[in-house]
C-alpha cells in the first residue's frame, strides 16, 4: 500500500527481514482487534500420514505474482491451500473499483465459502508475490472432513477467522470517514512491519498508492493527495519508496476525528 513506485496491479507487500511477519492478515482491523495471529494452518493438527492422505486429493499450482488464481463471478469448487507466497483477495464493483479484502500467507486456504463447491466466487484472489497452491476439489474435501475430523476443524476454523476480518472491514467502511481509514491503516502497517528509524517508524513493506486506495476503499489520486498532505506536515515522510511514521500520536487523533 505504501509505495511510490510503479508495482504491478495487484502487487503486495515485500517485507524487510527485520520487519514483523503475521500468518495473514486483514488490513483494516477496527482498534480493539489489533493484529496479535491468524488461526492455525489448516494442516498444523494433522498428523502426517493425514497430511499425506489429504494431499494425494489435491492439484498443485504455481502462480507468478499478478497471476489470477481465482475470479469473482466464475464457478466454486473448493479451496486453495497456500502453501509459499500470499495471496490477495478483493472484491470488484459493477463500476470496476477494488476493494481489497485481505492478505493470505502460506498456511492458510482461499476459495471460500463454500468450501465444498457450488455456486459461484463472491470475490477473486491474485498471487501478491510468486505463489505454490494445493487446489483441494469440493466433492474430495466434503469426503476428506467427514473422514479427518481435525481437518473440518480447521476449516470451521479458517472460517470463522475470515468471518471476524471481514466483519471488521465492513464496520470500518461503514463507519469511519476515508481520512479515519487511511490513518487507522498507516498505524495498522506500522505495528505489523514496522521498523525503528532515525526519523520514526518505517513501515518495511512496499505497497502502491493504488494498493492503498484498494484498502481503505478511495482513489489513487485521493491517496496520493493526502499523504503529500501529511508529509508536508511531518506526519510521514516517504524515504526510499517506502513511508516512515514520524508521527503516530497524530494519526491516533486523525483515526478519531469525525470527518474528512
Amino acid at each position: 500500500m505504501l509505495q511510490v513506485s510503479n508495482a504491478p496491479r495487484g502487487g503486495a507487500p515485500s517485507t524487510a527481514g527485520s520487519a514483523k511477519s503475521t500468518a495473514s492478515s486483514s488490513l483494516l482491523l477496527t482498534e480493539n482487534q489489533q493484529w496479535i495471529g491468524g488461526p492455525p494452518p489448516l494442516m498444523d493438527k494433522l498428523t502426517p500420514r493425514e497430511r499425506e492422505i489429504v494431499l494425494k486429493q489435491g492439484r498443485r499450482k504455481v502462480l507468478n505474482r499478478g497471476q489470477t488464481l481465482f475470479s469473482q463471478g466464475a464457478k466454486h469448487d473448493g479451496i486453495y491451500l497456500i502453501e509459499s507466497g500470499r495471496i490477495r483477495v478483493f472484491y470488484t464493483s459493477p463500476l470496476g473499483r477494488e476493494i481489497t479484502l485481505a492478505y493470505w500467507r502460506a498456511g492458510n486456504f482461499v476459495g471460500g465459502p463454500e468450501v465444498f463447491g457450488g455456486g459461484i466466487h463472491q470475490w477473486s484472489g491474485v498471487a501478491s508475490s510468486n505463489c505454490s497452491v494445493v487446489q483441494l476439489p469440493g466433492k474430495e474435501l466434503r469426503t476428506l472432513a467427514t473422514e479427518i475430523p481435525n481437518l473440518a476443524i480447521g476449516l470451521i476454523e479458517g472460517l470463522t477467522f475470515k468471518g471476524k476480518c471481514y466483519s471488521a472491514l465492513a464496520q470500518m467502511l461503514g463507519t469511519r470517514s476515508i481520512t479515519q481509514r487511511l490513518a487507522h491503516l498507516l498505524l495498522h502497517l506500522m505495528n505489523l512491519y514496522g521498523v525503528e528509524d532515525p526519523d520514526g517508524v518505517v513501515i518495511a513493506a512496499a505497497f502502491t498508492h493504488a494498493d492503498l486506495a484498494h484498502m481503505v476503499g478511495a482513489t489513487r489520486q485521493w491517496v496520493t493527495i493526502s499523504l503529500k498532505r501529511m508529509q508536508e506536515k511531518k506526519i510521514v515522510l516517504t524515504k526510499r519508496s517506502q513511508i516512515v511514521v514520524c508521527r503516530p500520536d497524530v494519526l491516533e487523533e486523525m483515526r478519531g476525528q469525525s470527518s474528512d
